[in-house]
This record gives C-alpha cells, sequence and structure tokens, in this order.
C-alpha cells in the first residue's frame, strides 16, 4: 500500500459521485437544491503512528489525557491517514449570506454530507482490508467517544470536566500532525485548501512515507484578521482568547431545534479569508 495506490481509490470513489450529490429525494421539497456536490476531492495527509505528537495530544494543555494514540486503536498501527474534504463552490457561496441565517446547502452538507463522508470511510477500511491492509476509522469505531460541556460518551474519564468540549481522537489536531495544516482563530484548521470543510482520517498497519509538515506553529496560516469574530453569530470568537465553546455550542443546539432533523453554522469558515485557501502571508488587518 502506498500513497499512489490511495490516491487512485480516491479520485475512482469521487468520479463516480454515489453519495457526494444531493439527489432530489433527499431534498425534502426543495428541488432546486437536486445536484448539488457536498464535496471536493479530499487532501491526504500522512503521519508515522509513532509521531511524538500524539502523546503530546495527551497533554491537558492540548487535546487532553484520554485522546488515544494510533497504536492504542490499533496495535499494529504504522501509519495515519487523514483527509480534509473541501466543501464545493456551491456550497460555500451560498452560506456566505448574513450570519443570521445557515444557507440550505450548508444544512445539507453538514448533515447528508457527513453520511457519506462516514459511509467513504466505511468503504475505504474495507478497500484497505482486501489489500491485506489492517484499517480502523476512529470515528466510526465503537470505542469512539465525545464530550460536550462534560456532557456525553466522554463523561467519566478522568480529567473530563463541564468546560470540556473534545473526543478520544481529534480529528483536527491528527490532520495537524499529518501535515494538512494549521488552527485558526476560530479553532479549526487551515489547509491549503482552507477551511471550509470536513476532517476524517484511518488508522492502518501499512507503512507509508509521511507527509512533511511545513509549519512550525500551532497558528502559523492564521494572520488574526477577526474576520470570523465578525462572522460569528454566537459571539464565540475573539481576537483575544480565541473560540470559547460553550456559546458556540448552545448557538448550535438552537440551530438544531430551528433546522430539525439538521443543524450547521459555518460562518467562521465561509467569506473570510481562509474559507478555500491558506490566507498565510498576507497582511494582518486586525488591530
Amino acid at each position: 500500500m502506498d500513497r499512489v495506490q490511495l490516491n487512485a481509490w480516491m479520485k475512482e470513489r469521487f468520479a463516480a459521485g454515489s453519495g457526494n450529490v444531493l439527489t432530489a429525494a433527499m431534498a425534502d421539497g426543495h428541488p432546486e437544491l437536486a445536484g448539488t456536490v457536498f464535496f471536493d476531492r479530499p487532501l491526504i495527509g500522512i503521519a508515522a503512528a509513532d509521531d511524538p505528537l500524539f502523546e503530546k495530544f495527551k497533554s491537558a494543555e492540548v487535546v487532553g489525557p484520554w485522546h488515544l494514540s494510533p497504536r492504542e486503536w490499533l496495535p499494529e498501527a504504522r501509519s495515519v491517514l487523514s483527509f480534509f474534504f473541501p466543501f464545493s463552490e456551491r456550497v460555500r457561496a451560498s452560506n456566505r449570506i448574513a450570519p443570521e441565517r445557515t444557507s440550505l446547502e450548508w444544512l445539507y452538507g453538514r448533515i447528508e454530507g457527513q453520511e457519506f463522508l462516514s459511509s467513504l470511510l466505511d468503504e475505504l477500511c474495507a478497500w484497505l482490508q482486501a489489500q491485506g491492509v489492517r484499517a480502523v476509522a476512529p470515528s466510526r469505531d465503537s470505542r469512539f467517544r465525545v464530550a460536550r460541556g462534560g456532557q456525553g460518551t466522554l463523561a467519566g474519564f478522568p480529567g473530563v470536566s463541564a468546560d470540556t468540549y473534545a473526543s478520544n481522537w481529534s480529528e483536527r489536531h491528527v490532520a495537524f500532525a499529518a501535515g494538512l495544516g494549521t488552527f485558526g482563530l476560530s479553532k479549526g484548521l487551515i489547509t491549503e485548501k482552507g477551511m471550509a470543510g470536513r476532517l476524517g482520517s484511518v488508522v492502518v498497519d501499512a507503512q507509508i512515507e509521511p507527509t512533511p509538515r511545513e509549519y512550525d506553529a500551532v497558528y502559523e496560516r492564521c494572520i488574526q484578521c477577526g474576520a470570523c469574530v465578525r462572522r460569528c453569530p454566537a459571539h464565540a470568537i475573539s481576537l483575544r482568547q480565541g473560540k470559547k465553546h460553550p456559546p458556540c455550542a448552545a448557538y448550535l443546539a438552537a440551530q438544531k431545534r430551528k433546522y430539525a432533523p439538521r443543524y450547521g453554522c459555518g460562518k467562521c469558515q465561509t467569506a473570510v479569508p481562509c474559507e478555500f485557501r491558506s490566507p498565510c502571508g498576507e497582511r494582518t488587518i486586525a488591530q
């Protein structure tokens, strides 16, 4: 198994289009949305399973002691495959509207699009295993745990408190380790194709050459422009303190009630300089 084979499989899967397009049957009375493509082909980053960063993620100052290492998911792990799936231009452009309203395309991309990505990870694991490669997608595994405000399947684990908004496998931190990008003020990951998208990963027992991390600092690609601060309808982001999870979580809970069975926001990821590219190197305009 190598990067070339992985890229070829992903290219073929996206060319097929199955699941990555909103059908009329899925559109729930919004026929104008039929045909919307959720995601462009992903960026692929690879990290060594024994990369020291995975142990650093266990620090309370990074993720937390509950964060599992690759070899806690798969004892034979040698590599971690990380994927950034950029939202399509149609999905992104639709959500550049005023912060008070979330576009329908974004809502479908967030829910039905994520369902597609979940099935894609399952398919990828099955394909890898058919090639003789052991594979685990942590977010699809029964051991995956999440805490929001200390509540959820991670509740009760050592170190989890009422202030905890985390999981035992952070896709953003994994992507950072795999060379895909650095964090922004809103705590999303800024990749070469921006921040507006979704992440996923698979732990494998195959040795694949890691992707070089072409950055040193955690927030290296963030220009601190403050655009996400102004775009956030929950007022959860500030230039001084970054993102506070409780107001963001409360706003998303309200969105669930408003748009059920879907929810989403994405305002900090759209109509901002890091929406679909890395703005690193541009002049910082916030004072």
